[in-house]
């Protein structure tokens, strides 16, 4: 890559109460072997800033700010968007680290598909001591691809975008989904709408499942956001395997919470959807007792797999 082909890129950390994992993301970012300026804008989100992790360096520098938008995710992200001035922008988690080379090859991935909406990578998923590493099998995904699969390896963690495509086209991270879950998962719909969405076949960041993680089990905001999400992409409906997997997994959720009746009712309407859905039956299996939500939650992620 030429010194003329390499854009700066601003990286948006939103975090909250987790500073030694922020440290190591925050030093992974700024590990990249990257020739291009990454500015580095952490989002403290409903929690005191620490400004000591402020970097002043023209081609390696770290900003901090306070969620100055709606609390939570969506709010903060979009504050470090608005924040910086790079034609490039790229999310990071605070509990997740970039690995090397992951962000020149997205970009090169970017500038080479001037089309696409979004670039991502492959990731490698670390839950306790299991390691498993998730690359997807092609570059390009449609809208119809993704409403058929929410596709894990497509992990906000790994987002890098058209700072132009994002402000002035298919918009900022919605910040008026239900408790800011699958908030991730309806920006890719929406930039899919507008262009492809492509991943570079490389392994790019590291991606950790833990206790701590805040939506493990926050089942009812997962219930009312994924019902949300229906709502708002009518598109599902002509993709049956799509609608039915985001019945599952509502129907999941209102397993977890104990709302028996309910988990029976969606599961039926997943199975009308699609009888091979797996989460239909998953979520009938805890509606009846014979299985717990966490020890179904517990062996799927230890597969590097979530429900």
């Amino acid at each position: 890559m030429t010194a003329a082909a390499v854009p700066a890129v601003d990286v948006v950390i939103a975090t909250r109460d987790r500073p030694e994992l922020l440290r190591a993301a925050i030093a992974a970012v700024l590990g990249q072997d990257y020739a291009g300026r990454i500015g580095i804008t952490v989002v403290f989100d409903q929690h005191e800033p620490d400004f000591s992790l402020a970097v002043d360096d023209p081609h390696r520098s770290v900003s901090v700010v306070v969620n100055d938008r709606t609390p939570g995710l969506a709010g903060a992200r979009n504050t470090g968007i608005l924040a910086g001035g790079a034609p490039l922008v790229a999310f990071c988690d605070d509990d997740d680290q970039w690995l090397p080379g992951k962000l020149a090859a997205q970009v090169e991935l970017l500038q080479r598909r001037p089309e696409a909406s979004l670039a991502s990578c492959g990731i490698r998923v670390r839950y306790g001591s299991t390691l498993t590493e998730r690359v997807l099998p092609q570059e390009s995904f449609e809208l119809a691809d993704l409403l058929r699969s929410r596709l894990m390896e497509l992990h906000p963690s790994t987002f890098l975008m058209r700072r132009a495509d994002v402000v002035d086209g298919f918009g900022l991270v919605g910040e008026n989904i239900p408790g800011s879950y699958a908030e991730d998962y309806e920006f890719l719909l929406r930039a899919a709408r507008t262009g492809p969405v492509v991943s570079a076949p490389v392994v790019g960041a590291e991606i950790l499942w833990h206790r701590r993680s805040y939506f493990t089990a926050r089942w009812t905001t997962i219930d009312d956001a994924l019902s949300w999400l229906l709502g708002q992409y009518p598109e599902f409906g002509s993709v049956p395997r799509g609608q039915a997997r985001i019945r599952g997994q509502i129907a999941f959720a209102r397993a977890a919470q104990g709302r028996r009746r309910a988990a029976v009712t969606e599961s039926i309407r997943t199975v009308r959807a699609s009888a091979r859905e797996p989460r239909a039956y998953l979520a009938l299996a805890v509606a009846s007792g014979a299985v717990s939500a966490d020890r179904v939650l517990g062996t799927l992620q230890r597969r590097g797999r979530s429900v």
